[in-house]
């Protein structure tokens, strides 16, 4: 009797086992077809790698707008991710190490379109929260495979992560009148951000048969990623699409956009260059070498289509897509405006630039001697590049009664060897607000630990509901206008207002 009982409970815990599996361990039907998944060893998440949500955009569909995938028969494994876009091998250069570019080992091609999906969704009924993942990499590199992309971490935590690539350089951003009257609407040139908009409109037609909740649907990215989510905030054709935005260190609100006619006329340059006499011939050119010889402006255009107008006009009329937003940028993003200058050179660079706003423009970013002209020129870089758009960004959302949360990262991400010298770097936050530390080989510390805990949980909060708050975190109080609280993301956490401010506003009327 002993003996009965105790393979009666062996049974029921394996039945039990089977169904805390994520979607009970099964195939998910999707609008093409049948796909199958790895489960992680401890069988609480399972991914899906390498799931096709276009048709190949290569031969004929070469600077196209991406097509629905074409449905196979039986079940697809998607067991590894799909071919990252054309692009430049990586290697580590700057202040990035290998775990934020693309694997050197894997695959690059045309053949791109492909996304990703973490779910611990127990069925198709749970209606999780969705994360939508955009890469950065200048619109010109990167892909969905980057290691510290990786979205387990979340999914753990109760959110659907989902990934995916988008076409670059010349392949995502090329403009020609040719391809312009084929197009039927009119424009050519932001193929990369038809991409995006399709891997949205794939998440809504597909992403409830993996557990996840197509009315709750975040978009986050970072750099190019974050500048492609005002991009797609800002875009008629992803209207519906989603609900919150996350942008980390990326927002284009200059007046200064290249206009279509402008892109078709260096589109014609780069046929000339290539010796083709028609866009029939330009398809037919090989990857390698329209990478090469195609140089030229490669991001998004106003195209009058994906993009009707400049964005800082689409938000000034209130036509962009209403959402959440939380959006921030680094201490020590990297960048510079131009070569590094000593302070007498820096100073003599700034009066003949700004002439009467010369000496305000010194009092912001001042060179009293090298050391701080030094300083001076790294904070307008990143000021000017990140700091001034996303600190407008704000401003115009909180104007529109719109939530918004802003942060600083200022933590020195911990380093070894050359990559000592650099700070609170561009791209340093993403393994902490997605919780993969593990994936970047750091000396890492307890507070490093205990900060990726908390930016993990403030952004998953925010992507549930909108609010980065919950209990046991510390208060990270709305932005507006009138009191500009930002919330400090280092060794401690703290929200103040926002210190540089006064800086952001001059330098923006400069730039903008």
């Amino acid at each position: 009797m002993l003996k009965t009982h105790f393979w009666a409970l062996c049974c029921l815990f394996a039945v039990f086992a089977r169904a805390q599996q994520p979607l009970g361990g099964k195939p998910v039907k999707t609008a093409s077809g049948f796909v199958s998944g790895v489960l992680a060893a401890d069988k609480a998440v399972v991914s899906f790698k390498g799931v096709p949500f276009a048709t190949p955009p290569v031969g004929a569909l070469r600077w196209k707008a991406p097509q629905p995938a074409a449905a196979w028969s039986g079940v697809r494994a998607c067991t590894d991710f799909g071919a990252s876009p054309i692009q430049g091998k990586p290697a580590p250069f700057s202040m990035w190490s290998a775990e934020f570019l693309i694997p050197a080992a894997g695959p690059i091609s045309e053949d791109c379109l492909y996304l990703n999906v973490w779910t611990g969704a127990k069925s198709n009924r749970d209606k999780r929260p969705v994360l939508v993942w955009i890469y950065g990499g200048g619109f010109n590199s990167g892909g969905g495979s980057v290691p510290i992309y990786d979205g387990e971490a979340l999914a753990r935590q109760g959110v659907v992560f989902v990934s995916f690539n988008y076409r670059v350089g010349v392949f995502g951003f090329f403009a020609h009148p040719e391809l312009t009257k084929e197009s039927g609407v009119g424009a050519s040139g932001n193929y990369g951000l038809m991409d995006q908009v399709a891997a949205l409109k794939w998440v809504q037609q597909n992403i409830a048969a993996f557990g996840g909740d197509p009315a709750n649907v975040t978009i986050a990215g970072q750099s190019a990623g974050a500048m492609s989510v005002n991009c797609l905030v800002a875009s008629p054709l992803a209207k519906g699409l989603f609900n919150k935005a996350i942008a980390q260190s990326g927002g284009l609100f200059s007046h200064n956009w290249m206009q279509l006619a402008e892109a078709e006329k260096q589109g014609m340059s780069n046929m000339q260059t290539l010796g083709a006499s028609s866009i029939t011939e330009l398809r037919n050119v090989p990857a390698e070498e329209l990478m090469q010889k195609a140089q030229g402006f490669r991001r998004p255009i106003v195209d009058g289509y994906v993009l009707p107008d400049a964005i800082v006009n689409i938000f000034a009329q209130a036509k962009q897509n209403k959402v959440a937003l939380l959006t921030g940028w680094n201490e020590d993003e990297g960048f510079l405006p131009g070569p590094l200058k000593k302070a007498d050179a820096y100073r003599q660079q700034i009066e003949e630039q700004q002439g009467a706003k010369a000496a305000a423009f010194l009092q912001h970013y001042p060179a009293t001697d090298d050391a701080v002209a030094e300083q001076s020129q790294y904070d307008w870089g990143r000021d000017q590049v990140f700091g001034a758009h996303g600190f407008t960004w704000a401003n115009m959302q909180d104007a529109q009664g719109l939530p918004v949360y802003l942060y600083r990262f200022t933590r020195k991400v911990p380093a070894t060897g050359a990559y000592k010298k650099y700070g609170a770097f561009h791209t340093g936050e993403v393994p902490y607000a997605y919780n993969n530390l593990k994936f970047v080989d750091r000396p890492w510390e307890a507070a490093d630990r205990q900060l990726a805990a908390t930016m993990s949980s403030y952004w998953i909060n925010f992507i549930k509901t909108g609010n980065p708050n919950s209990a046991g975190l510390p208060q990270w109080p709305a932005y507006h206008v009138a009191n500009k609280q930002v919330m400090l993301l280092g060794a401690t956490q703290e929200a103040t207002v926002l210190p540089d401010a006064d800086r952001l506003a001059f330098l923006y009327e400069l730039i903008k």
